[in-house]
């Protein structure tokens, strides 16, 4: 019978040997593997054992005793609370070194062609990329009400301090709301009883434009005092440009209920990335960090060599933003995207900056990509994917394999599933390149790109 080597509540000394994809610690005792958020390849340290699993455990740092050359004082006094940046106790040009290096162990292990990942590209000033914020509003100990962000792994509310990632135009309007909420005696949101108006606060700022959107969400119908509200935000950040109030009741995770009231200004903000205006809504995804996503597009489409003569399928499109930029390189390009709203936006994108050679269709891409080339028989030259998380489906990749366009390029958030797809593609596909960009700074994520040209004797 195999004796697990490591108890709970008790302390050992280990060496960190490598980070994992989280950016945590690994460290073996006996051969048996311990995670330690926090920690860093190269360091001794004495370690607390938190939770023992029979594979493996975890464990937290009670005292470092080599340190990191990378390792910094962390610059944020709610950092370990929250867990949004859990990279920012190492130096950033270090960060951005492990991304990669996390994304050729999984090259390493999972493609036949070792690619070697090219380094990734970084942001010049990594603080304050945010442009949207997202704040739960709740009661503290002594009943007051409070704005911050979320405990890890928990709905217990961090007051809001000073955050390194977020705009700081979020943040103050924030806190001006809360003071306006304590000041008028609002009633905020209990998750245990369902009571309580105000839920949260959102906040999308247009970077290149300035312009601010200003989302109240509340479980009711009517906000207290909301005009005068609504008046001193206004007078106070005249850059807002559309206060709307969402309507959320039901008792569930999800920030934003169905329902929009607009209560100043038309419901949407402008931003420009590229050369392209984009209409942002309550519901609408755009992308967080603009400055890294033009970056990212930028690549993917020089990368596709698009011309005159192409067709391109645009599949998992959001509101547009990389059909546009294809647009103007290409014959028609298809955009597909399973939420409607997003559809109804890429539209309004196109009509906004005068493009009439993209076609977006609502639906599920499995199946209208099936559609698209079974019973429309348009066979795309180039396909872009950016799917989510979780990756392709099997029945696009089937299909994908079977009309094997020219240039095919895929844009992941998830390293992991990036690389077990391309794996699928190998016997058709020359993977050319694999760019990670760091489109979240000091956490965890990365963003790739990775160019599949069609191998030319098949």
């Amino acid at each position: 019978m195999y004796k697990i080597p490591v108890e709970k509540n008790e302390e050992y000394i280990v060496d960190i040997i490598d980070n994992g994809f989280e950016g945590e610690g690994i460290a073996k005792i006996d051969n048996f593997t311990i995670f330690i958020p926090g920690a860093i390849k190269g360091e001794k340290i004495k370690i607390l054992i938190v939770k023992v699993l029979s594979s493996h455990a975890f464990g937290k740092i009670t005292e470092v005793i080599n340190k990191s050359e990378y390792r910094q004082e962390t610059d944020c006094e709610t950092y370990k609370r929250c867990g949004g940046c859990n990279m920012r106790h190492i130096k950033y040009e270090d960060t951005i070194k492990m991304k990669q290096n996390s994304v050729q162990s999984l090259v390493n292990k999972t493609l036949k062609n070792k690619i070697e990942v090219k380094p990734t590209i970084g942001m010049e000033n990594p603080f304050h990329y945010r442009n949207k914020a997202q704040y739960p509003i709740g009661l503290n100990k002594e009943n007051e009400p409070i704005v911050g962000v979320f405990a890890q792994r928990s709905h217990e509310i961090v007051p809001m301090q000073k955050c390194l990632i977020q705009n700081e135009k979020s943040e103050e309007i924030a806190k001006f709301i809360i003071k306006y909420i304590k000041d008028n005696n609002i009633s905020v949101y209990n998750e245990k009883t369902g009571k309580g108006i105000f839920r949260h606060i959102v906040i999308k700022v247009g970077i290149k434009t300035e312009e601010i959107m200003c989302v109240l969400v509340i479980n009711g119908k009517e906000i207290p005092k909301e005009n005068h509200l609504v008046e001193m935000l206004i007078k106070e950040y005249p850059n807002i440009k559309t206060i709307v109030k969402n309507i959320n009741t039901k008792n569930t995770n999800v920030i934003l209920g169905k329902e929009n009231i607009n209560l100043y200004g038309n419901g949407y903000i402008k931003d420009v990335l590229g050369d392209y205006t984009f209409k942002i809504s309550p519901l609408s995804f755009y992308q967080v960090n603009p400055i890294q996503a033009e970056k990212l597009y930028n690549l993917g489409v020089e990368a596709a060599k698009i011309t005159k003569d192409d067709i391109v399928f645009d599949l998992y499109c959001g509101i547009g933003t990389i059909s546009l930029f294809m647009a103007k390189y290409a014959k028609k390009v298809y955009g597909v995207e399973i939420v409607e709203q997003a559809i109804e936006d890429a539209n309004e994108n196109a009509k906004l900056n005068n493009i009439d050679n993209v076609e977006f269709i609502a639906g599920d891409t499995e199946v209208i990509l099936e559609d698209l080339i079974n019973n429309k028989k348009i066979i795309p030259d180039v396909i872009m994917v950016d799917p989510p998380r979780k990756g392709l489906d099997s029945k696009s990749i089937e299909n994908i394999s079977r009309i094997k366009p020219d240039r095919f390029i895929y844009i992941s958030c998830n390293p992991a599933t990036l690389v077990r797809d391309l794996a699928k593609f190998e016997d058709i596909y020359e993977i050319k390149e694999i760019q990670p960009v760091d489109m979240f700074p000091f956490t965890s994520h990365v963003e790739c790109v990775a160019v599949l040209n069609l191998q030319k004797d098949i």
